[in-house]
């Protein structure tokens, strides 16, 4: 059960990214920094990690750090921080009782921080308002388990992924959003050939790049598609009697139900926008194979019906017994690096710890075992219930921890009014600038990555140790710490006594065994007596460990046996729904969020690294070119999005994979790198009845060109503080800081208008090369200091600028050899140096102009030809279908 902590002077720790939950070898360098390697022991990745893990040295800087305790915007002491915080929750539920508290947190937190913080806030203040940022990623499949399994337990391992005969990944770009373990599947299709990969999505996103069939179905029409191949299972014979007769119940009604819906391949074809013969084939190879996995990420959560998509899902694999055994089930894939953690303590305003809801069983058996005076005995409220509460006033005091609503909540400029008009609000963070610590009124340090002690919980179950490895920097502290010392001042010191992780998750561990005997999935029962020594040695392993299973437990419900009343899985009865809002003549077209491959979550930890920056520089919009010439949008022009609850601007990718009616923006922008590029300022705040989660996937939207007075470009080795804009955007880069900018109205002097930018900060002298074409108001001019660039502005009317790739370049540089200078202000580079184009692979820093470039001139016709000739794609392997697509496009280009 237990090893080193360490190997050859790296510490084991965890990536704090997705929910595969990678091991990480961290090698401090001494001086602050730190280099990172997958950690090969590690079962969830063996070693491999994705861009964004292989980057995280890149992040650990101080810079952008909150470091120090402040209230309204002034440093404080600990003790005056804390007693505020205190003393304000105290004061509003004296005045208006514990519901009008909350704490709003985070699937980023450990577990330990997340199990302090429940208890707090439901055995202690007395209310269940705490809920998770998880809610916006798996709500829909906590409830659909529960609903079918009696308990929220995933069945499957990632082993599964490659025992499998059949993978179906249903709504899930794995590609680009759990890489890892895409890139294990990859690797299970080069080694077993048999297997087959359906993907289920309405885009043709990267992930369709190893897939056998791919059906790109009508946005919301899963739960069609799913009740038509419960239907043909049942029809084809191919359901297991003797399971669905001892091990489940509500068969008929299941049947009934999509027998209704979706009677025939035809109907399903068409109430999915799917062509007949793909349904068929699809259902004739789930039919026939024993052997599958279904995979199902926030395409089929993020929905006002996703918890019946989910039991849609979960039925078919009820009724052909395919579930408990090697390579096969439902699979849920979490966005959240401890999103699996925040369940296994409650982390979810409608749970109580350790998988226990709100009867009265359960309440009193968490109150006994907590000795809590003012014990929750009903379920608070959930995320988007939460921020509207606190508009309307009911809710007075809100506590954020590691978590930026005003970017990543629906409806998200109505999430910033109400913290505007909240009386109380506390952030934790590491981060000092985000768009929510701007609405703090306490602002609490927290330690960040690299610097905290606990654990994770993966999408499989696999607990895992997060170590630090770097001291804690400025007065930074834990956030299991701040909130016990909360919790103290709040006058409940012996129940908040912790002295370390280790003790806090001793407790955990105990709680899960409380009066268990089996009869609940989460059982930490065999490491409840867990040493200090043990903890900190502890190895990644699968819960239940219980003492009957001390090792950890790879998959659950082998014998048949679930955790409802009559311990038989129950079918859901699922009658479809569309979305709730359907587009129309003034929103015409279906806005549908995502993620892309290097950045991650509202970009506070990516947006730092240089190297993740450059594959996608700008908020974007995708769209069909069918829907492009119908709105007159033209490719890389800017555009207007809009909807009834906000609006932002992107650039638009015109991209035929993309479904007609549709268009797709990433979630990831915020107001410290874009002006405009909130996409859940749009998004509706619908949510599922039964999960909570937000519709993030269907929200009606018009588009239209945007046409500024001018366009242009900044790159600059300083962040500069912009004048007021419409339009900017900020990237990092190696040395710099690019800006993308437009405006409506024109500048009457523009050597006048960049002086005064660029040299706001360092008024040195420097030397100035400029060229400015008034008729055609067109100017270009850099600056120069001791022979380097040090900055650069280009603006056109329209949007004919140069590429910024060798520009960047040149900040790489200690001087301009003299062809660099006369070239500086065309943007186009000597012959003798080449222009390396975009980046694709962030890995290594391959461009797309060399791409093209090789391919072209040494006749590679493979990723892996091209992996040999340049190293691209040979690491994480994420680019991997971008090189496909090079070597198709150089193909068609050369007829």
């Amino acid at each position: 059960m237990v090893n080193s902590s360490q190997s050859s002077g790296s510490v084991k720790t965890t990536c704090p990214y997705c929910g595969v939950g990678c091991g990480v070898l961290a090698t401090p360098d001494g001086a602050g920094g730190v280099v990172v390697r997958g950690d090969p022991d590690h079962p969830a990745n063996g070693g491999r990690l994705c861009s964004k893990g292989a980057a995280l040295e890149e992040t650990v800087g101080l810079e952008a750090r909150l470091l120090y305790p402040e209230i309204r915007g002034r440093r404080c002491d600990w003790e005056t921080a804390l007693d505020t915080v205190a003393a304000g929750f105290g004061r509003i539920i004296a005045e208006h009782g514990p519901g009008a508290v909350a704490f709003y947190v985070s699937g980023q937190l450990l577990t330990e921080d997340y199990y302090v913080a429940n208890k707090l806030m439901k055995g202690y203040i007395g209310a269940a308002n705490i809920d998770t940022n998880s809610r916006l990623c798996m709500s829909s499949s906590v409830a659909g388990h529960k609903r079918a399994f009696g308990s929220d337990t995933v069945p499957c391992a990632y082993e599964d992924l490659e025992r499998a005969k059949l993978v179906v990944l249903v709504g899930s770009n794995a590609a680009w959003c759990h890489p890892v373990l895409y890139q294990r599947l990859v690797q299970a299709k080069k080694k077993h050939p048999d297997l087959m990969v359906v993907v289920v999505d309405p885009r043709r996103t990267p992930t369709v790049d190893i897939a056998d069939l791919h059906l790109p179905l009508d946005s919301g029409s899963d739960a069609v598609l799913f009740n038509g191949l419960l239907a043909h299972l049942d029809r084809s014979g191919e359901a297991h009697p003797l399971f669905v007769t001892q091990c489940t119940e509500g068969a008929a009604r299941a049947l009934a139900a999509a027998r209704a819906s979706a009677p025939d391949v035809e109907t399903v074809a068409e109430q999915c926008g799917l062509e007949a013969a793909q349904v068929a084939e699809f259902f004739t190879l789930f039919a026939r194979t024993e052997r599958v996995v279904t995979v199902y990420s926030q395409g089929v959560n993020q929905s006002s019906s996703g918890t019946d998509k989910v039991n849609a899902i979960i039925n078919c694999h009820l009724l052909t017994g395919r579930l408990g055994r090697p390579g096969m089930g439902p699979f849920s894939f979490t966005g959240q690096p401890n999103a699996m953690g925040g369940r296994e303590v409650g982390g979810l305003a409608n749970q109580l710890a350790a998988h226990m809801g709100f009867s009265e069983e359960e309440v009193d058996r968490v109150r006994r075992f907590w000795g809590a005076p003012r014990m929750a005995t009903a379920p608070g409220l959930k995320a988007v219930e939460l921020f509207r509460a606190i508009g309307a006033g009911q809710v007075k005091a809100v506590w954020i921890m590691g978590t930026n609503p005003v970017v990543s909540l629906p409806d998200a400029d109505r999430v910033r009014d109400a913290l505007e008009r909240c009386e109380l609000v506390v952030v934790s963070d590491c981060v000092r600038h985000t768009d929510t610590t701007a609405c703090a009124h306490v602002l609490l340090p927290a330690l960040a990555w690299g610097e905290k002690a606990g654990t994770v919980t993966n999408s499989e179950r696999r607990i895992s140790r997060q170590r630090p490895f770097l001291p804690p920097p400025g007065e930074a502290r834990a956030d299991w710490w701040i909130i016990a010392r909360v919790a103290r001042k709040m006058g409940y010191s012996a129940a908040f006594d912790y002295d370390s992780a280790a003790a806090v998750f001793r407790e955990h561990a105990r709680l899960s065994a409380f009066e268990n005997d089996g009869r609940r999935d989460f059982d930490l029962s065999a490491l409840a007596g867990l040493s200090d020594e043990g903890y900190e040695a502890l190895v990644p392993l699968q819960w239940p460990v219980s003492v009957a299973s001390p090792g950890g437990t790879v998959r659950l419900f082998g014998d048949g046996r679930f955790f409802t009343p009559s311990r038989r899985a129950r079918f859901v009865a699922v009658t479809p729904r569309p979305p709730v809002h359907a587009p129309g003549p003034r929103y015409p077209l279906v806005l549908n969020t995502g993620r892309v491959r290097d950045q991650w979550h509202t970009m506070t930890r990516t947006g730092l690294s240089p190297r993740l920056s450059q594959h996608t520089v700008e908020p974007y919009a995708e769209l069909h070119p069918r829907d492009a010439v119908r709105f007159g949008i033209r490719d890389g022009a800017l555009l207007r999005l809009e909807s009834q609850w906000g609006w932002m601007f992107a650039r638009a990718v015109i991209s035929a994979g993309q479904r007609a009616g549709m268009v797709f923006v990433p979630m990831h922008w915020n107001g410290q790198f874009a002006s405009c590029g909130r996409v859940d300022a749009l998004v509706n705040p619908e949510t599922d009845p039964v999960s909570g989660q937000p519709e993030s996937k269907h929200t009606p939207v018009a588009v239209a060109p945007y046409r500024p007075a001018w366009q242009g470009f900044i790159l600059s080795r300083r962040r500069l503080h912009l004048p007021p804009l419409d339009y900017w955007v900020a990237a990092r880069g190696d040395g710099y800081w690019r800006y993308e900018l437009a405006h409506r109205e024109a500048v009457a002097d523009w050597s006048g208008w960049a002086r005064a930018l660029l040299c706001a900060e360092q008024p040195v002298r420097a030397e100035w090369v400029e060229y400015l074409d008034s008729a055609a108001g067109r100017y270009r001019g850099a600056r120069l200091l001791a022979g380097r660039v040090d900055s650069a502005l280009f603006v056109t009317p329209g949007d004919d600028l140069p590429e910024r790739s060798w520009l960047c370049q040149l900040f790489a540089k200690e001087g301009l050899e003299r062809e660099e200078r006369v070239s500086l202000l065309t943007g186009v580079p000597p012959k003798d140096q080449p222009d390396v184009g975009r980046i694709v692979c962030s890995c290594f820093g391959v461009g797309m102009n060399t791409l093209l470039t090789a391919i072209r001139e040494q006749g590679l016709t493979t990723p892996e030809a091209i992996g040999q000739a340049l190293k691209a794609g040979t690491n994480c392997g994420s680019c991997v279908p971008e090189l496909k697509a090079l070597i198709a496009r150089s193909r068609k280009a050369a007829g």
